[in-house]
């Protein structure tokens, strides 16, 4: 079972355009890459531990 959670968000419809071309230059789904900025930003901000700072 997946420990992912749907969760609804509005969005500005020209940002949501420039994070879905990053998307595609990076070869993500647009939903892979907010949620890979959302856990970028929070590591840097020291308020979420990576996978590998856990082992």
């Amino acid at each position: 079972m997946s420990d992912r959670k749907p969760f609804l968000i509005r969005i500005d419809r020209k940002l949501l355009e420039a994070v879905q071309r990053w998307a595609n230059d990076d070869l993500r789904s647009l939903n892979g890459q907010i949620e890979f900025l959302l856990r970028r930003s929070l590591q840097q901000a020291g308020r979420f531990k990576s996978a590998e700072e856990d082992r």
